[in-house]
């Protein structure tokens, strides 16, 4: 099944125009210069969507490379580069297959949940060994995934969304199941488009993400051959985590 494609790849920034990439982009920083154990300039974003967080960071001074696995979103991404001037290096990747040159980055990145598309241990496990390898000595790799304690006491069923458009409204339906057992939730998303002229369109779209108790997570980066070295409350460095914490950002080193 092919994700975030087409249609869906043109509207996504509607979907997240509200998400604050520029402050999540400065948390990444912030742990760069906090965890880094030298200067970083060289940052791998994996996962990168529509680019918004890799054009943040460029501005804060990174060299960036940038990578996902759909073809759509890497295209919005280049064309929000080059109306910007933007010199990010937008690439097509697929986290399941990595071929990255060895010891070649500061840092990587997997924002927005991202990690949780590597479904089973093994995945995990082949994607962050490639990661490790294609950090230079002593390289970061923060990333961000959902909490399990959250996502299994606290999820909703089902949601609706509707966003104003010039031409009229769409609605965005998601309806969520889980699968307890190997931490899994099954998202299924209906996009409707009204139109005021009355014309419209329907897309549907499946995506299933893994869900990560810390110490789950932890084992996993051990088992890479990285240090987990802090897990914080999502992009803030005071907040407790609980079990009503949805989202952790883990850092971790080569």
């Amino acid at each position: 099944m092919t994700n975030y494609a087409g249609r869906y790849a043109e509207l996504y920034d509607l979907f997240y125009a509200d998400k604050p990439y520029a402050d999540e982009a400065q948390f990444v920083s912030d742990c760069v210069r906090e965890f880094g154990l030298g200067s970083t300039r060289e940052i791998l974003e994996l996962a990168c969507g529509t680019g918004r967080h890799a054009l943040e960071l460029e501005k804060l001074g990174y060299r960036i490379t940038a990578t996902d696995r759909s073809p759509d979103m890497i295209e919005v991404a280049r064309r929000r580069a080059a109306e910007t001037g933007s010199k990010v290096l937008f690439a097509v990747s697929d986290m399941r297959n990595l071929k990255l040159p060895e010891k070649g980055y500061d840092a990587a990145v997997c924002l927005f949940d991202s990690i949780g598309y590597l479904q089973t241990d093994d995945a995990i496990r082949d994607a962050l060994t490639e990661i490790c390898a294609g950090l230079r000595p002593g390289g970061l790799f923060i990333f961000e995934f959902w909490h399990a304690p959250a996502m299994l006491n606290g999820y909703s069923p089902r949601r609706v969304r509707k966003f104003k458009t010039p031409n009229g409204e769409i609605i965005r339906t998601s309806e969520t199941t889980l699968d307890r057992e190997n931490r899994l939730a099954n998202v299924s998303y209906i996009v409707e488009e009204r139109n005021t002229d009355s014309t419209g369109s329907t897309l549907h779209e499946t995506h299933t993400n893994r869900f990560f108790t810390i110490e789950e997570m932890k084992s996993l980066v051990l088992r890479a051959n990285m240090e987990p070295l802090k897990f914080f409350a999502g992009f803030n460095k005071q907040a407790p985590i609980t079990d009503e914490t949805w989202h952790i950002v883990g850092v971790s080193r080569s």
